[in-house]
């Protein structure tokens, strides 16, 4: 399928041939060992090592969903990576928040990221909202041969739907199963203490401060029983990845920002160790 310049300065055929606008079946067709799914791995004995991220939260409020992720990757009890990126966009008006094996995680989004462009480009239009999820759920299962070798990814995605004009939410399992969820979601080794959080401190009506806010605590708190979760590191000036998106698109926060609001949890939370007991902020 590569294209060969030196004898007559053309592309192979297979890219001048009309055909899906899914650019997975222009792989699977024409170069199916680039997908992650068709690779072979060699016989091993047990689980194999590999660094793992966790973990991914994601909340939604009036006016659209804020999806982020702390900045640990371990590799059985060592912490292989204390800033490894876990949140990326997907489009303009979607992101993705990867847990489970690290390497073949961001290969699965750079794929995905690629597909949705794809799509855009033959069809002249973006797909859905709940087009783009289905589509990751696709994705997802085509990796089920390597999940069950322990090579699992499972990610969070969340959009901005502007057809129904609010902040949308779905988490999968290793299979592919795709579950739209209401307010809050986690996944990752340390979701169920975020989620647990985020139960206590979610409300209708939040604002978007008061919804980067709830994820850095609830990310805060994930870490603070979950070993591979890592939390707010001042010293290093490492602190989540916390990005919106609403009708204006995708927007990361600055690392001034995302300090600033990991900073007033840890004031917070040494005035108050068990957390807040009633209102949010």
């Amino acid at each position: 399928m590569e294209a060969n310049t030196r004898s007559t300065g053309r592309l192979p055929a297979a890219f001048l041939t009309p055909g899906s606008s899914s650019f997975m079946d222009f792989l699977s067709e024409h170069q199916p060992e680039m997908l992650p799914g068709k690779r072979q791995l060699p016989p091993t004995q047990g689980v194999i090592e590999v660094p793992h991220g966790t973990t991914i939260v994601a909340v939604s409020f009036p006016g659209g969903v804020v999806l982020a992720g702390d900045r640990r990757a371990t590799m059985g009890n060592v912490i292989a990576q204390r800033d490894i990126e876990k949140v990326f966009p997907a489009d303009e008006y979607s992101a993705v928040g990867i847990a489970g094996t690290a390497g073949l995680a961001v290969e699965m989004v750079k794929l995905f990221q690629l597909e949705l462009e794809h799509f855009e480009k033959v069809e002249g239009a973006q797909l859905s909202l709940e087009g783009k999820a289905n589509r990751l759920s696709t994705m997802i299962r085509s990796n089920l041969g390597m999940a069950m070798q322990g090579l699992a990814v499972v990610p969070l995605f969340a959009g901005y739907d502007v057809d129904r004009e609010k902040g949308r939410i779905f988490s999968y399992d290793v299979t592919g199963g795709r579950s739209e969820e209401q307010g809050y979601a986690a996944t990752g080794s340390g979701s169920v203490f975020a989620r647990s959080a985020m139960k206590k401190l979610f409300r209708g009506g939040l604002s978007e401060s008061e919804a980067t806010t709830l994820v850095v605590q609830a990310l805060y708190d994930a870490a603070d029983d979950d070993s591979a979760t890592g939390g707010p590191d001042v010293a290093r000036r490492i602190y989540p990845i916390v990005t919106v998106i609403t009708e204006d698109g995708f927007r990361r926060l600055t690392e001034d920002e995302t300090s600033e609001i990991a900073r007033s949890v840890l004031e917070r939370r040494l005035e108050q160790p068990d957390g807040p007991r009633a209102a949010l902020l």
